[in-house]
């Protein structure tokens, strides 16, 4: 099985229509040949450990006013604009699946694009203000841990 890579997300992704110079982004990617959407389902179907850390990160945010707890659910994995979800889909073609939300802190997307025969999964990241970037650097360890066991994942569901 192929293993997890740091890329670049292709610049026909509709994610870099967001990008503004100061923005954070990144991405990582498997061999994969499964669509946009499957592998997005997977990929934030959130083990028990993420979940244990989203409730940690939500009870710590919920006295800023930041989403979280009620505004967050992160019990249900399924990436879906329907009640539930853990983050809404802003943009949904054959090559590409975004989902993400804005909050005062920052503005944040996940992409996960079909490149040929990998899946790229992307982040994009807008702070609005001083607590945004703290947020940001807190939690970027975690970020990194986080999206790389969802790559693994999607590249053990794969048949390539």
């Amino acid at each position: 099985m192929p293993g997890v890579r740091k890329e670049v997300l292709p610049e026909q992704s509709e994610l870099w229509s967001l990008y503004t110079p100061g923005d954070f982004v990144d991405g990582y990617s498997v061999q994969s040949d499964l669509a946009p959407f499957d592998a997005m389902k997977i990929g934030l179907s959130m083990p028990g450990w993420v979940k244990i850390l989203m409730g940690i990160r939500n009870a710590i945010v919920a006295p800023f006013g930041l989403k979280g707890g009620k505004h967050l659910n992160t019990d249900n994995g399924s990436p879906d604009a329907g009640t539930g979800a853990i983050f809404p889909v802003t943009y949904r073609d054959e090559t590409e699946v975004i989902v993400g939300i804005d909050d005062r802190h920052l503005d944040f997307r996940i992409a996960v694009h079909r490149d040929e025969d990998r899946i790229v999964m992307a982040t994009w990241v807008r702070t609005h203000n001083r607590l945004g970037r703290i947020y940001l650097t807190v939690i970027m360890p975690f970020h990194i841990l986080i999206v790389r066991n969802c790559m693994k994942r999607i590249a053990r569901a794969s048949q390539v």
